[in-house]
């Protein structure tokens, strides 16, 4: 049994890999109940300044997970900043002790900082990387990824950078007059805050995961950043995991859908 959080296709092609029982984390949140049991339970989402998203996280505090093998697979694109340490750290602080916790290094997909086109370009060893993990899990191995003080000194000049920003400042973006209505935004996104009025999208950032999903999925590239602290190195570039259709997207991230 695996639960995941994707915005852009990446965790959910690493849910696919490791287990066939996949449930999408923005669905199940929104259950009542959520109480779970199973041989094996794996947790699968990006890191967002180095750290899981928050939803993940509200998921985390409320499930009840009954199984002897927790794990956390974490997805990232340039630096971890010691993700498995800090995400190990939030679970022991809600009472949840993961067995094993490991990161894949795949396609950096944030776009205030890279240039989609160039990522896709780089070969980061995907496959061989999910060999491995699988192989861990397979074997039920005991390991939490060590944080370098390399690592710890990345994620603490991060805080440092965004101590007094808003909660929002990577979620600053604003629907153009090129938006046709088509509603892609609004299915692909996690946390439901996006709907249609009168034919055109209109994002209350309530909730925002800053995913940007909404973003990549755009056929019209009618969503664009405001006013952040950095801007696109290539804005006529977009991302979504070449193994993952936007229907598959849409299926896991689609609040209307529980399925």
């Amino acid at each position: 049994m695996i639960f995941y959080f994707t915005g852009t296709g990446n965790s959910l092609y690493v849910a696919k890999q490791l287990d066939d029982e996949r449930y999408s984390i923005p669905q199940a949140y929104s259950q009542k109940e959520l109480h779970f049991t199973a041989e094996r339970i794996g947790i699968v989402c990006p890191v967002y300044g180095h750290e899981m998203p928050g939803m993940v996280k509200e998921f985390l505090q409320k499930a009840v997970l009954e199984t002897t093998y927790f794990y956390i697979v974490l997805t990232y694109g340039n630096r971890h900043g010691g993700a498995a340490e800090l995400a190990e750290s939030f679970c022991l602080g809600i009472g949840k002790k993961p067995d094993y916790i490991n990161t894949v290094l795949m396609v950096d997909n944030f776009l205030p900082a890279f240039d989609m086109e160039e990522q896709k370009a780089i070969d980061k060893k995907v496959e061989e990387q999910l060999a491995e993990i699988k192989a861990d899990i397979d074997n039920r191995t005991i390991r939490i990824q060590k944080a370098s003080e390399e690592d710890k000194n990345i994620h603490n000049g991060y805080l440092a950078r965004v101590n007094h920003a808003p909660e929002t400042i990577w979620a600053d973006y604003v629907i153009t007059d090129k938006c046709i209505g088509c509603g892609i935004c609004t299915r692909v996104c996690p946390a439901g805050c996006i709907h249609l009025e009168n034919q055109h999208a209109v994002n209350t950032k309530e909730g925002c995961q800053a995913c940007y999903a909404c973003i990549q999925a755009c056929p019209e590239m009618a969503i664009q950043f405001g006013d952040i602290p950095l801007k696109e190195p290539n804005p006529g570039a977009r991302y979504r995991n070449p193994n993952i259709t936007l229907t598959e997207l849409v299926n896991a991230n689609d609040c209307t859908n529980k399925g």
